[in-house]
């Protein structure tokens, strides 16, 4: 397979894509998460992606901003919108399907923080979104957008597309995130460091030509997007999508697409597989076949040993292996990536002393678990050239072994700070340890240990409670009720 230094672009790669495989399947959609709605070869998703781009190009400029806003289940418009967005060079801003006041606030948010003055949506949902967005008080915005309705757009135009002149270092798309609290931010992933954190990716979970991915996961999201649409490009192989409701009605739903079609890489956050292990009955397991499945990631939210073990005990059955689990780690800011253990290594769990804890300090237990010890799951070690401080979030130097700090990444696949938004992007993605040149990093706000090269995730800085001088952290409270 062709090295993916020789791309500077997503583009690039794409177009080599539907030139070196035209009729492979790229993706396949599930209707109701279990039959077959539509697919796309990789000549047909460029052709639709090189139309799209043409009909954009002739009303909007190159780095302009498009609001891509598609309902459940839209999965394949919602691939061609994005990637007719990269092809045109214009910055793609996906969202929230709205849904409800919220989600219909943050369409609203991401459309005056990105500045965009385009809105990409299907003919299905057009009328409504535009009623929703242009009836608020900061409607202007809306209203003054190009509404572009692409399921309407010949795939005929696609042979007056002229690709654009974009750079490594252009950005391809703004990932939104809020974090923990306040207003979202638009993290500017470019072309450079996207394929980059995809080479992560690949490495870290092994992937091959063999790769048939299975995925459930929002396709505004990043773990969605990147981890699952985006990867499977990237090494030019398939994919099988489903709407996130369809998994979430019937959680099922998910292993079945697993069994049927054989696949190799799929994940989702701790509570995905929590359901599966609520929901999924004895005569259901005798109808499943996993042991295709060799790449169970669970990252997203804090990883639980009991999950795992649970999961592992009830599917073993159906030849789900607990070798296969892959609790990694990772974060929008930095596109997606940070850290994954060594492919077909079980999970890495260490009991820890609760009062040292409590005090900032990692006691590492040896015996067995007891009322006075916490499990903590390992989420791997940084690939590539990523590295890893735990750092005093106060004094900014580097923690002493065994002592809790928060994580600070470096490396080329990480975002290269937030749109329009220079202050905080220099708060988040240009510490430098004190006293010291040695930086920039970006601080996650997430707190940490390693121990052996083993990163482990012990909570995030902004969300710790302080009772009498002691350290609670709120997902531990979660677990104790």
């Amino acid at each position: 397979m062709q090295s993916i230094t020789c791309y500077p672009t997503f583009v690039d790669l794409l177009g080599d894509r539907a030139k070196s495989n035209p009729d492979a399947r790229a993706f396949v959609f599930l209707k109701d998460g279990e039959t077959e709605q539509g697919s796309l070869t990789y000549q047909e998703l460029d052709h639709r992606a090189r139309a799209i781009a043409a009909y954009l190009l002739e009303r909007a400029n190159i780095g302009d901003r498009a609001l891509l806003v598609y309902p459940y289940p839209a999965g394949l418009e919602f691939i061609e919108a994005f990637l007719g967005c990269l092809y045109a060079g214009i910055i793609a801003v996906p969202c929230h399907p709205p849904r409800n006041r919220q989600t219909i606030q943050d369409v609203s948010d991401r459309l005056i923080s990105s500045g965009a003055t385009v809105i990409l949506t299907p003919k299905s949902t057009q009328a409504k979104l535009k009623q929703q967005l242009c009836s608020g008080d900061e409607s202007s915005s809306a209203r003054s957008s190009q509404w572009v309705i692409t399921d309407q757009i010949p795939t005929s135009i696609a042979t007056t597309w002229h690709s654009p002149a974009l750079s490594p270092e252009a950005i391809a798309f703004l990932q939104y995130t809020s974090g923990s609290t306040g207003l979202p931010k638009g993290v500017m992933v470019t072309h450079r460091a996207l394929l980059h954190n995809q080479q992560l990716l690949k490495l870290a979970f092994g992937h091959t030509e063999k790769l048939i991915g299975v995925g459930w996961l929002p396709l505004f999201h990043d773990m969605g997007l990147i981890g699952n649409v985006l990867q499977s490009l990237y090494v030019g192989t398939s994919c099988v999508l489903m709407s996130p409701l369809d998994f979430i009605q019937k959680p099922i739903r998910w292993l079945q697409a697993i069994s049927t079609y054989k696949a190799t890489t799929s994940g989702g956050p701790n509570f995905a597989y929590d359901l599966l292990c609520r929901y999924v009955t004895d005569d259901q397991l005798q109808h499943l076949d996993l042991t295709s499945w060799d790449v169970a990631f669970s990252g997203a939210e804090p990883v639980r040993p009991a999950t795992l073990k649970q999961f592992a005990a009830k599917f073993s059955v159906c030849g789900f292996r607990y070798d296969a689990f892959y609790p990694c780690y990772g974060m929008a800011e930095a596109i997606l990536f940070i850290t994954g253990g060594k492919k077909a290594e079980p999970p890495q769990i260490r009991d820890v002393d609760v009062a040292a804890l409590e005090q900032n300090q990692v006691v590492w237990s040896h015996s067995a678990s007891t009322s006075e010890t916490r499990p903590l799951v390992g989420c791997g070690h940084a690939w590539l050239d990523n590295q890893l401080l735990i750092v005093d979030p106060v004094t900014r130097q580097s923690c002493v072994a065994n002592q809790v700090g928060e994580i600070w990444v470096s490396g080329s696949g990480l975002g290269s700070g937030y749109w329009q938004q220079a202050d905080k992007t220099e708060e988040t993605f240009n510490a430098y340890l004190a006293n010291s040149d040695n930086g920039p990093y970006l601080r996650t706000g997430d707190l940490g240990v390693v121990r052996e090269g083993e990163l482990f995730i012990t909570g995030r800085l902004h969300d710790v409670l302080v009772f009498w001088g002691l350290n609670h952290y709120p997902h531990h409270i979660e677990h104790t009720v």
